[in-house]
């Protein structure tokens, strides 16, 4: 954590980036942070505070855009230089000078709608302690030397097959890369994109992505987003040549982009060469009504997608394994440069999951997951359906977490605050919007993949009473 202790309190009503904000800035106004000093990661924040990454990305943002702080690229953020600036102590009260810092007991709540976990007891044990024996008794001296920056043919040969078989998705393994999670993948791209670029995003997006972007030095342009996805009239008016999508389940609105709409951004994509679409199929492997519509990827004729995928989700959050298909023109332009990188996905992990997926175990895993996850699925529905004078419900067909918009006059702020009242945490929307207004926010979210049946139920009743009323 780079020695920085941060103190917050999450019952406040103040929001906790807020929080983090008046800390940091007041501890460079006492000059305890001094100039150069550098500040932990945002990742490092957020597990440090349990918190989501984006509140803490957002406290960065705006102690950098008051110029107290400032972002290095690829080595983080440094305060600043701020000469000719005198901070006096008169700024602080003789009541904030002489009161100590006392840390907040922090509430942990009976039930989290939490969006980030997999099914308890859902990770297949077994099979991945089998598999990882055997990795290790046959492997030989050259297993444990470095390997291939792309990834280890087996597993990308693997990859290729899997996503042909069940996304769609046509190419070979050459223009595969394994990494160790989107983030990094993201990352890497921007170094092969190059400097100067302009990325297209939905208003409602993967907030990590945007930060991603951001810390490359990328400009974003908001995309309005409707029922069916990203506008493709909002783009066409913009002038970015990249944009970012997840057709097939977006986060965190919940909404599957159809057919119609796939075909309208890859038409925008073809009138140029410099035009690429990221297509991360974010939750593409959980689907509840009907068949799922192939990747983006797999109906492009021009070399215009580049599609994302992990395996964090599916199998387990610990398990770094994502993958990169990228359009061939852009994997020339990486293998130019694939002498700057190192591989960041260790051998072993590699092999046991080119098992795991080649003798099929993977498919039988997702096909236990489906049910667990439907099953939950349900539940949540039949008590969303007798809430209906309370709110309406959004991405219901897919993923693992529903959109509840208010119709009774709640806002976010309040049917949080009403939740957590009886011991529940619910997420708010607006922590995954690249510009927010809370004041009008009307929309929360409920992932419900790590909570158990009897939980869901419990969580689901007391819910129905406090959002009853305003």
């Amino acid at each position: 954590m780079n020695e920085l202790i941060i103190f917050i309190d999450k019952e406040s009503k103040v929001p906790i980036y807020q929080q983090i904000y008046e800390f940091i800035k007041k501890e460079i106004e006492k000059e305890q942070l001094k100039p150069g000093d550098k500040l932990p990661s945002s990742r490092a924040l957020s597990r440090y505070l349990s918190i989501s990454r984006s509140t803490a990305e957002l406290a960065y943002d705006q102690l950098a855009s008051e110029g107290y702080i400032e972002a290095m690229p690829c080595k983080g953020y440094y305060v600043s230089q701020l000469e000719g600036v005198y901070f006096s102590d008169s700024r602080l009260s003789k009541c904030q000078e002489e009161k100590p810092i006392v840390q907040e007991r922090v509430k942990k709540y009976f039930h989290d709608f939490a969006l980030n976990e997999i099914a308890r007891g859902s990770f297949p044990y077994n099979v991945w302690q089998k598999l990882s024996k055997q990795v290790l008794a046959e492997a030989d001296e050259e297993f444990f030397q470095l390997g291939n920056p792309c990834g280890e043919d087996g597993i990308r040969q693997a990859v290729a097959e899997y996503l042909y078989r069940s996304r769609g998705v046509k190419c070979k393994r050459e223009q595969i890369i394994i990494g160790a999670g989107n983030d990094y993948l993201l990352m890497l791209l921007g170094t092969i994109l190059g400097d100067g670029q302009t990325v297209a995003m939905e208003v409602a997006t993967y907030i990590s992505a945007y930060y991603d972007f951001r810390h490359i030095g990328y400009d974003i342009e908001q995309i309005k987003q409707d029922e069916q996805g990203l506008d493709i009239s909002d783009l066409e008016g913009k002038s970015a040549n990249i944009v970012y999508v997840m057709p097939s389940h977006q986060f965190p609105m919940g909404m599957i982009m159809p057919l119609k709409r796939r075909m309208a951004l890859l038409n925008w994509a073809e009138k140029s060469q410099e035009r690429y679409i990221i297509e991360d199929d974010y939750d593409s492997e959980f689907r509840y009504k009907g068949q799922p519509i192939p990747s983006l990827q797999g109906f492009d004729r021009n070399g215009s997608v580049i599609y994302m995928g992990t395996f964090s989700k599916s199998v387990a959050p610990s398990i770094r394994v994502s993958y990169m298909v990228l359009p061939e023109r852009l994997m020339q332009k990486y293998l130019k440069k694939k002498h700057l990188f190192s591989v960041t996905v260790s051998k072993t992990d590699q092999k046991i999951l080119e098992l795991f997926l080649n003798k099929g175990y993977y498919e039988k895993h997702l096909n236990r997951m489906r049910k667990i996850y439907k099953n939950k699925h349900d539940l949540i529905v039949k008590y969303l359906k007798e809430m209906q004078d309370i709110c309406v419900f959004h991405g219901e067909n897919a993923g693992v977490h529903f959109v509840l918009e208010f119709i009774n006059g709640l806002t976010e702020q309040e049917a949080i605050d009403k939740a957590r009242d009886v011991g529940i945490q619910v997420y708010g929307v607006s922590e995954y919007c690249i510009s927010i207004n809370t004041e009008k926010e009307n929309k929360v979210l409920l992932g419900y993949a790590g909570m158990e049946e009897k939980e869901i139920e419990e969580a689901m009743k007391l819910l129905k009473k406090v959002w009853h009323k305003k």
